[in-house]
């Protein structure tokens, strides 16, 4: 079995693959070049929204970023342990499948740890996305209006809007969540 690498390990070796400096990365993706330095050396843990700016960069998605190299095909049924996680840190985002290559959506199991954000930044990306809120409490904010979601209740938008998710309740909040094309 392969040894699992770390984001900022993961990072580096992309970066290089693509023969690309740190300034030329900070450059094309808005962060900074210094943060950039941070999270290689493994002295910061990058936000979503801060990864996704860099790997749109890189031209990866965030589930390529994360998953291993395809071995064998896709399997029809997978059990809860299988789900790839590409999320880190308050946030798990567990994703359906090894990869999204060759998909047409991304369906992702998501956990907020009470108080977690997918950032400052809000998201952009093409195509819609929806959920329902499993359990807890979220608070979804696109185009800055804010809307507060309990256990049952769904959304459903266009994701070139501006968008993010907090968790505002006590207790942790689930979802599942789909979004089409798959996210990068």
């Amino acid at each position: 079995m392969k040894e699992e690498l770390s984001v900022s390990d993961r990072l580096r070796k992309l970066r290089l693959s693509r023969n690309m400096s740190q300034r030329l990365l900070a450059k094309r993706s808005g962060i900074s070049n210094a943060t950039i330095s941070l999270i290689e050396s493994g002295k910061m843990n990058p936000s979503v929204a801060v990864l996704k700016s860099i790997l749109d960069a890189l031209k990866m998605d965030l589930a390529a970023f994360f998953a291993e190299e395809k071995s064998q095909p896709e399997p029809l049924i997978y059990r809860s342990e299988e789900l790839l996680e590409i999320g880190h840190g308050k946030i798990s985002f567990r994703q359906v499948g090894r990869s999204t290559e060759g998909r047409s959506i991304q369906i992702l199991h998501e956990r907020y740890a009470p108080g977690a954000d997918t950032g400052k930044v809000p998201l952009r990306h093409a195509g819609e996305e929806g959920g329902v809120v499993i359990r807890g409490e979220l608070e979804l904010i696109v185009d800055g209006e804010r809307y507060l979601l309990g256990p049952g209740d769904a959304y459903y938008f266009e994701s070139s809007r501006p968008h993010r998710c907090r968790n505002v309740g006590t207790e942790e909040c689930e979802l599942v969540s789909a979004c089409n094309p798959p996210s990068v």
